[in-house]
């Protein structure tokens, strides 16, 4: 377990973050939390900062005659709110993400959907080549309100062990 406070002084704690090489381990899932409800506005504004211009995400009336019937989310963002809500998980002790792999997109996400993300942890190794930092790879999967699972990546980050990171 990730300790999350650590006592700074006398009645004063200061909040930790992430996690250390050693602290993970094969086959631990993290729930990351609070979900997020993806708006009208959220899909829209990320698909003019990609300059994704696909109608099925912004054009409703195009979308309509879509076997959607609605315009989707981009998935491009729907990778990255699961990303961005593992990070205080996964790698905020991180040195670099080394790669993503596998990416999955399973089942359509719409406005007004709200994602939920975890990560199973599914290999440790010390790094051959930087003492006291290693490998972790996770598999992140989102899921709807509705349990559906939505999306799922791999991912692959340089970590450092305890005494070897940043303090922060």
């Amino acid at each position: 377990m990730v300790q999350t406070h650590e006592a700074v002084g006398e009645h004063r704690y200061r909040e930790s973050f992430g996690r250390w090489f050693d602290e993970f381990h094969v086959g631990d899932i993290y729930e990351h939390r609070p979900g997020r409800t993806i708006t009208e506005s959220d899909n829209t504004w990320f698909s003019l900062l990609t300059m994704n211009t696909h109608p099925l995400h912004f054009d409703a009336e195009y979308a309509s005659k879509s076997e959607f019937k609605r315009p989707l989310v981009v998935s491009s963002l729907t990778v990255s709110l699961l990303l961005g809500m593992s990070v205080s998980d996964v790698s905020q002790k991180a040195i670099a993400n080394l790669g993503w792999k596998e990416i999955r997109m399973t089942a359509p996400v719409f406005v007004g959907d709200t994602l939920y993300a975890e990560s199973e942890v599914l290999e440790c190794r010390e790094s051959k080549s930087r003492p006291g930092q290693g490998i972790v790879t996770v598999k992140t999967r989102g899921k709807n309100q509705n349990g559906t699972i939505v999306c799922e990546f791999e991912r692959s980050v340089l970590i450092p062990k305890k005494g070897y990171g940043l303090e922060g």
